[in-house]
């Protein structure tokens, strides 16, 4: 009778999990396709490594070693839950299972389980760590757990009294509890705990997909649809007569693989630790708009209210507070569903991203959290005109003068003209040299900036010590269109982007080095939707290139300590580390100190995602970054990107330090090494 009854209740729980997944799943593929969820099989090791191996999770030793004992305990003990309930149903064990071996490593499993989740625990309520939401449902959950593991020691506890075995050291457990409970209610002992574990087990899993627990499921998959390449934005079709609009404005708008990365959150808080708008009470949590969008997408209609919420501290010792206060009711047949921007996200939270990719970098399931946020930027910019002023100004000055300050067109070669004064020798256009090795894209910042046009200098000068054929656009470069494409102007980084191939495509250039990691990446992965195909290099690989063939040789010293603060755009976008360190490691007498943050993991400098050109209230990102740098006690601030350079310095003049500590790029650094110049009279490290 047992066993017809507990096949038609396991019948009947796998029925209800296998309902509500097929509603997630119908809810996911309704979304439209935006080219991203596609399986690729290079990604197969990625997954694997992420998912089994926790890679990511791992970067947090104490927490990875916790969900990696949770996660294999859960999958070993799959087996001894089969074992359970096979004896219970049909009265014999399985010959697999009928071992000793298999006993102690299932109580082994069940005592680490427990320990896992007694330490859980401790983190999120005894040691509260700020990340960590608090309430009922975590410790539920882990309560649920803990009950799942006591039944299945009891059960076998009781199978022993029935059985009237010997205490063994294969069950140490079950053996230390059976020899505590009375003999004589064996019986209906083994049948409460056998129940139990069954209905708890059952429980569990329909429990998973109701919860942020579904990522069990939802991760691995991510992974595995995740696109290889570097992560970029998708092209609009800007010429579809049908569009309504562009960009995302409603739920429907939110496309497949958002909607898949919005099932897979865990709500672990990892994202928003290291965000640096988070970390300066900017308002925006990743992980909020993440949980924030899934709940609307599920049918909630949520209600905006300004941030009253309870505070959520972060690594950088901020207190984020929820910009969401719920108030839930379940939509009804044809209410008004709510939009995007304004009822489930502010306006304020979309425009403090600085597109550093840090919350995607340290996402243990691999979300692309910008992707929304992003689409709904486009959507403010191209379909409604609204953006912040200072936005607004910085894309007219684009659009008409080819750069962000509105400078005058004609002035974009003044910095060759200034550079032929001081070295007495002229920088190559293509009209001098048609067919170079390289083209040179200086930028606007390298062009038009006072502080930018000393790397462009240096970098010229290496480049010609070097030998390498290499020629400048002159008063043909334009703007490279990536701070329209992060504010949301498709249009205007379109007309650019064609602009600009037409005119690679007119001189033959297919090898392009720049100084921007900005221009960098959008050369390298973003163009390529729109027909450019080339060798595109940032200077700091091309330098450390030249260093390793010989043909640069830094042979004076730089007696100096130096940290390396590390571009987003360079490091987490295209995963170029070394070669900055390769050129800052060939320097003599140039003591290096790594930041706490570095490499993919290092903080942004507030720039990125256009912010270079808009105001940024209380707490500035570079601030912050500069304390970061100023604590390894290091007397220079290395960098390799303009907006990064000129972040440091503005930096370390807020925290009153540009008396005694600088800023300076890798080819500065490196061409002081190399002709051994000294800096500036003016400059005050070269006084000391």
């Amino acid at each position: 009778m047992r066993g017809w009854l507990a096949a038609f209740v396991i019948l009947c729980g796998f029925g209800v999990f296998g309902w509500i997944v097929l509603g997630k799943a119908k809810l996911i593929l309704a979304g439209p396709s935006d080219g991203r969820m596609k399986l690729e099989w290079k990604r197969v090791r990625q997954t694997v490594a992420q998912s089994f191996g926790h890679r990511r999770l791992l970067l947090d030793r104490r927490s990875g070693l916790m969900h990696l004992v949770l996660f294999y305990g859960f999958l070993m003990l799959q087996l001894g839950a089969l074992q359970i309930l096979w004896k219970g149903m049909s009265g014999t064990t399985p010959s697999w299972a009928d071992n000793a071996t298999f006993s102690l490593t299932q109580e082994a499993t069940v005592a680490l389980v427990l320990l896992a989740v007694a330490y859980a625990g401790y983190r999120r309520y005894g040691e509260r760590i700020p990340r960590l939401p608090r309430g009922p449902k975590p410790l539920l959950v882990l309560l649920w757990i803990a009950a799942l593991m006591v039944s299945v020691v009891a059960t076998l506890a009781f199978e022993r009294l029935q059985q009237r075995a010997e205490a063994s050291v294969f069950a140490p457990l079950s053996s230390a509890l059976a020899a505590v409970l009375p003999a004589s209610g064996a019986d209906a002992g083994y049948e409460i705990s056998w129940w139990a574990h069954l209905l708890l087990l059952l429980g569990f899993l329909v429990y998973v997909p109701l919860s942020k627990h579904f990522h069990i499921f939802t991760a691995p998959i991510n992974w595995l649809l995740r696109p290889a390449d570097a992560p970029k934005m998708e092209p609009l079709n800007l010429e579809d007569d049908t569009a309504e609009k562009f960009g995302a404005s409603e739920l429907g708008d939110l496309a497949r693989k958002t909607r898949l990365d919005l099932f897979a959150c865990v709500e672990c808080g990892r994202c928003t630790d290291v965000c640096p708008a988070a970390n300066t009470d900017k308002g925006l949590s990743p992980m909020h708009l993440m949980t924030k969008l899934r709940d609307a997408l599920q049918g909630h209609n949520k209600s905006f209210r300004p941030a009253i919420d309870r505070p959520i501290a972060t690594s950088g010792g901020a207190d984020i507070r929820s910009t969401m206060t719920w108030q839930t009711e379940n939509w009804r047949a044809g209410e008004t569903k709510p939009s995007l921007i304004g009822e489930v996200v502010t306006e304020q939270e979309l425009w403090s991203c600085t597109t550093c990719r840090a919350c995607e970098e340290r996402c243990p399931v691999g979300n692309a959290q910008l992707s929304p946020l992003l689409e709904m930027r486009r959507y403010l910019v191209l379909t409604e005109g609204r953006m912040p002023s200072e936005a607004r100004r910085t894309l007219q000055n684009i659009d008409r003068q080819g750069n962000p300050w509105g400078f005058p067109r004609k002035d974009r070669t003044a910095w060759m003209e200034a550079f032929a004064a001081e070295m007495g020798w002229r920088i190559p256009t293509l009209r001098d040299e048609p067919r170079p090795d390289w083209l040179l894209w200086v930028g606007s910042m390298g062009a038009y900036d006072a502080r930018a046009r000393k790397v462009t200098f240096a970098l010229v000068k290496l480049l010609r010590q070097a030998g390498v054929s290499f020629a400048v656009l002159g008063a043909e470069e334009r703007n490279s269109g990536d701070t329209p494409r992060r504010l949301g102007d498709e249009f205007l980084f379109q007309e650019l982007c064609k602009a600009n191939i037409e005119t690679f495509k007119r001189h033959g250039i297919t090898r392009i080095v720049t100084a921007c990691p900005h221009t960098f990446h959008l050369f390298k992965n973003e163009y390529k939707d729109f027909g450019f195909e080339g060798e595109v290099r940032h200077h700091a690989e091309l330098l450390s290139d030249l260093l390793k063939k010989g043909l640069l040789a830094s042979r004076h010293p730089v007696n100096r300590t130096l940290t390396f603060h590390d571009s987003c755009y360079l490091a987490r976008y295209n995963g170029v580390t070394e070669a900055p360190r390769t050129i800052l490691a060939a320097i003599p007498s140039l003591e290096t100190r790594e930041m706490e943050r570095s490499g993919k993991q290092g903080m942004c400098c507030g720039a990125g995602g256009g912010r270079m050109w808009m105001e940024e209230p209380g707490k500035r990102v570079n601030e912050v970054r500069t304390a970061q740098a100023l604590a390894t006690g290091a007397q220079l601030i290395g960098s390799a990107c303009p907006y990064c350079l000129t972040m440091m310095e503005e930096g370390l003049r807020k925290h009153e330090a540009d008396e005694w500590a600088g800023a300076m790029d890798v080819a500065e650094l490196l061409a002081l090494s190399v002709f051994g110049e000294p800096r500036e009279s003016g400059d005050k490290l070269s006084q000391k």
